[in-house]
């Protein structure tokens, strides 16, 4: 029997109208959104359904709905008579998706979470701006000189290890300029994220110790499925490493690439992204040509890959 590996997506992949289909066929998806709303204290399917776009995109709002999205996914997978998988890992704030649906974490926990995760992400761009870019067509160790290289006494460095040609930076907005510049100038393709804080840098590091004061409140439990965490690219069980990892990851790099080759060497073939749009699944055709990467996020996708993996 192939063994499965579900992928939950992070920022970024949000967009006014996600879920619509699932929405309409699916109670449980509609109840999912509800329980959210209840938390938070305010309509979530109405602003995943009619946005407006620009509240959408606010980062304490953006992750809540994210990890709703797949939470209501993942549920529905699971209605439907759906195969467990034998590992996860999620992207970023997709880590939290993954421990909800191992059973780690309580949703109604995880909602608060990263509402509050959010929100103190935004609060330090008050205070110092930041960005993120995309680079692609250079390698690792380039990246990194340049980085170094270009500074000058700010933050900038690889957020995101997302392909084997495919890195993010972030950090200070002029430092983050003057690298991705220097990364044009040796033929490389950079793209502005339009995120609203610079995940996964040292500037995150105050944000941390308060999201790690919020994580000695919650209960967790050993997780159900293994899930290969960012910071590490190790599976963890135990409570405290769990709580001390999500900490790290608020400033450290996300190392999808080497989860990917990590996932394809223990012979898992089928990898189903649990969430709204693609983007997980294009990185891992990148990454791993052993892999077939099935995104699900509508209900074509769901029953065809229920079809074959029930």
């Amino acid at each position: 029997m192939t063994q499965l590996a579900f992928v939950f997506p992070g920022q970024g992949s949000q967009y006014v109208g996600m879920l619509n289909d699932f929405l309409e066929k699916y109670s449980i998806a509609r109840q999912t959104f509800q329980e959210a709303s209840h938390i938070l204290g305010y309509d979530l399917l109405r602003l995943v359904n009619q946005g407006p776009c620009k509240h959408l995109h606010y980062t304490w709002k953006t992750q809540p709905a994210i990890l709703t999205s797949s939470i209501a996914i993942y549920r529905i997978w699971q209605h439907e008579g759906g195969r467990a998988p034998i590992l996860m890992a999620g992207h970023s704030l997709g880590e939290y998706s993954a421990l909800v649906c191992a059973g780690a974490i309580e949703f109604t926990d995880a909602i608060k979470l990263v509402e509050f995760r959010g929100r103190i992400m935004q609060e330090l761009t008050k205070t110092r701006i930041g960005a993120m870019h995309a680079i692609i067509g250079l390698d690792r160790t380039t990246i990194e000189k340049i980085c170094k290289k270009t500074k000058e006494n700010q933050i900038v460095s690889i957020a995101n290890f997302n392909s084997q040609d495919q890195f993010v930076i972030a950090g200070d907005k002029e430092a983050v300029y003057r690298a991705s510049n220097a990364c044009k100038s040796l033929g490389a393709y950079v793209k502005h994220l339009m995120v609203g804080v610079p995940s996964h840098c040292m500037l995150m590091k105050s944000a941390a110790k308060q999201l790690e004061n919020r994580l000695q409140k919650i209960k967790f439990m050993k997780p159900s499925i293994s899930i290969i965490n960012n910071v590490d690219v190790k599976i963890e069980d135990d409570e405290y490493a769990i709580r001390r990892a999500l900490t790290r990851q608020m400033y450290s790099s996300v190392r999808w690439l080497e989860i990917i080759e990590y996932i394809s060497k223990q012979g898992i073939t089928i990898l189903l992204e649990i969430g709204p749009g693609k983007i997980l699944s294009r990185l891992n055709k990148r990454i791993s040509k052993n892999l077939t990467s099935i995104s699900i996020n509508d209900t074509n996708s769901l029953m065809m890959a229920l079809d074959k993996h029930k």
